[in-house]
């Protein structure tokens, strides 16, 4: 069965090597911040505990790799935030060139949907669940074949919690003005961060798995050998 004329498939699969290439790198930046939590919560513990050997330089030292992996973060997420999206909407596109009923969606809603307060806490998700059926070859005979959704959830999942885990972070920080705040503040902005490296490594799973389902069925046709 031929795929409707009009738009044209176009592979996904570089944009999914340097989306890959990306997330591996905020997965690192984000490892290194938790590395900077720990030693904050370790100098905060000291102070909390009345220690005197804690000099204002090494406070100082703990703010400035504090803001050095602040600053890296928001430019390895600003830079991965922009590739993803182009993917995303390129396998949206493909999706709808592939099964054009999977979809309630249109297609520009696979950019649009980041940017809605609220909204981009599931409609993504709801275009990411449709562009896997979409993507998934039919049985032989034209059935419905399942392929298990379980990177989109676990992905998604993971992903919405570090973004909760990091609101609540932020405001613990900014009103922080004790030892004992602070260590709180820290020890949580680790495991945000440790949330976010597995997050990070959840999305290359769905990337790749999303990209190669695409790819076999625009190499293979609408249906599985038998």
């Amino acid at each position: 069965m031929p795929y409707p004329t009009g738009d044209v498939l176009r592979s996904p699969r570089g944009l999914a090597v340097a989306l890959t290439a990306l997330l591996s790198v905020a997965a690192a930046v984000n490892l290194f911040s938790a590395g900077i939590s720990g030693y904050v919560f370790s100098l905060m513990q000291r102070l909390a505990a009345g220690a005197s050997n804690v000099s204002d330089s090494t406070l100082e030292r703990g703010d400035v790799l504090t803001g050095a992996a602040g600053v890296l973060q928001y430019l390895t997420t600003l830079a991965t935030a922009v590739v993803f999206i182009i993917w995303f909407h390129r396998v949206r596109v493909n999706g709808e060139i592939l099964r054009p009923d999977a979809f309630s969606l249109t297609r520009g809603w696979a950019i649009g949907s980041w940017f809605i307060p609220v909204g981009n806490l599931f409609l993504p998700f709801r275009i990411a669940r449709q562009i896997w059926v979409a993507s998934t070859q039919l049985g032989p005979d034209g059935s419905h074949r399942q392929v298990s959704a379980a990177p989109v959830n676990a992905w998604w999942a993971l992903w919405v919690g570090s973004l909760v885990l990091d609101r609540v972070f932020d405001q613990m920080y900014k009103r922080a003005e004790t030892p004992e705040a602070l260590r709180s503040a820290s020890a949580l902005g680790a495991v945000t961060d440790l949330a976010t490296v597995a997050a990070a490594v959840l999305a290359i799973v769905f990337v790749r798995r999303l990209t190669a389902l695409q790819t076999t069925k625009a190499v293979q046709g609408p249906y599985a050998a038998a």
